[in-house]
């Protein structure tokens, strides 16, 4: 699943007219990186959620989606969900087994080998209910932040201390079992409740990406993506 229903209200008046999604990086819009990715990783379906300018996001995507990817739409025109309660919404389209769910607002470049394989490959639904992408904090293009979990030698994460920097941030890229889901709040949520049920259980795990990434959920991040494509 990619979750591109957002609103997009921290670029501003470049999302006035365009959902976040459409706004270009690199010569391609923002959810066509990660289209791609979805479709060199081997993956047949995606389900994406839309509320902000949806039929300008159908309209590209109809045009525009990779060969051999078909795609569903969970519709959040009528009331936006946050990223919790829009993939909660979409789980009658997404199955019973562990699935992907990828923030529409961020880039990838693999390292070593496909990412989305090699998240695939890490996942043991044996032991975990979770598995999130990390990426090092001082090499996150286009964030800002001071981290979001620091990770153990297991794997596990535990979230940051208060006032501590972390040296890991999610990535926005993970795989979740539609059992976290189970009994979850009605109407919008975000996903840190999931996270936070995984984290409970100790079934909440990371993998370290060894490729780059960025955060495209500003005006300096798109521009700093911008500069570190061009090098």
């Amino acid at each position: 699943m990619i979750l591109a229903a957002g609103l997009g209200r921290r670029m501003g008046a470049l999302t006035t007219e365009l959902p976040k999604p459409l706004l270009r990086v690199g010569g391609r819009a923002i959810i066509d990186w990660g289209l791609n990715r979805l479709a060199e990783a081997g993956v047949k379906r995606a389900v994406i959620n839309l509320h902000h300018e949806a039929d300008l996001l159908r309209q590209h995507l109809a045009a525009k989606a990779p060969a051999g990817l078909s795609i569903e739409y969970s519709d959040e025109t009528e009331a936006l969900l946050e990223t919790g309660g829009g993939v909660a919404k979409a789980l009658p389209l997404l199955g019973a087994a562990p699935f992907l769910v990828i923030n529409g607002d961020v880039l990838w470049f693999d390292g070593v080998g496909s990412t989305l394989q090699a998240m695939a490959a890490r996942f043991h639904p044996g032991g975990m209910d979770a598995l999130l992408l990390m990426q090092p904090t001082v090499n996150a293009t286009g964030y800002g932040g001071i981290g979001d979990y620091i990770m153990l030698d297991d794997g596990q994460l535990r979230r940051r201390p208060e006032r501590e920097v972390a040296p890991f941030v999610h990535t926005g890229i993970q795989i979740l079992k539609p059992g976290l889901f189970k009994d979850c709040p009605d109407g919008p949520f975000s996903l840190n409740f999931i996270y936070d049920r995984a984290a409970e259980h100790n079934r909440l795990f990371g993998l370290r990406h060894d490729g780059g990434w960025m955060e495209l959920n500003r005006p300096e991040g798109l521009a700093a993506a911008e500069r570190a494509l061009g090098e």
